[in-house]
């Protein structure tokens, strides 16, 4: 049951992302932006960018913060080229390790596929320049690796003081970096909708396949005992 709601979950707000990301280009779409940029949902997006404002401090700290993420990947990658020299064979670096280097890489495809097509621009000018802004870079990157750090601390880390810990950062610190880049001024608050349904449907499929490939160990485990 557990693997089938990770599945219909990821499929479900991968789905909803596609649908957001077309009905963005023909509902309520308008010359709102800078330079008069187009954007969908014109009268949604403008009313929550006038009441939040522009906080440029808050965009650089969370511009800056977006360094973590890209640390614990790094760390999860040099996690894997050790197993990968350990073992000295790429099938016998740990499965969901795998899995994850491959989920890092299709975050990063989804991020270079936006930039090329940009669906939007940012509601202000970076550096007196028109950004791509949808989905959020900042936003898919964080909501794409924290799940993943809090589920390999909790298989690989016994200890409960250890879990706590990192349940408590990776919750506070993804709240902190999602409201700070809604509140910033410097994306539509479609953009930011839209990473979360991305970002998490993604972390959902891996989860899913994490699990897939545990149940299909235990089972081989199980029937290798019988032989």
């Amino acid at each position: 049951m557990k693997l089938k709601r990770c599945l219909f979950i990821g499929i479900g707000l991968l789905t909803a992302f596609i649908v957001w990301t077309i009905l963005l280009q023909y509902v309520d779409v308008a010359l709102a932006g800078e330079k008069e940029s187009r954007i969908g949902f014109a009268t949604f997006n403008v009313w929550f960018h006038q009441l939040t404002g522009v906080n440029m401090i808050l965009y650089l700290i969370t511009d800056w913060l977006g360094l973590v993420p890209i640390f614990i990947c790094l760390c999860f990658a040099v996690l894997g080229l050790v197993q990968l020299i350990g073992r000295r064979s790429l099938f016998k670096v740990d499965s969901d390790i795998l899995l994850l280097g491959i989920y890092y890489i299709l975050v990063i495809v989804c991020y270079f596929v936006f930039e090329m097509i940009p669906i939007n621009y940012r509601p202000i000018l970076i550096d007196g320049r028109l950004e791509a802004s949808y989905p959020s870079s900042t936003t898919l990157l964080v909501l794409s690796v924290m799940p993943t750090l809090l589920l390999q601390i909790y298989r690989r880390a016994n200890k409960p003081t250890i879990r706590v810990i990192t349940l408590a950062f990776v919750v506070i610190f993804s709240l902190f970096m999602v409201v700070g880049r809604l509140v910033s001024g410097v994306h539509w608050i479609t953009d930011i909708i839209a990473s979360v349904l991305l970002s998490v449907g993604l972390f959902m499929i891996y989860q899913f396949l994490v699990c897939y490939m545990d149940n299909k160990k235990e089972i081989g485990g199980k029937e290798n005992g019988v032989l």
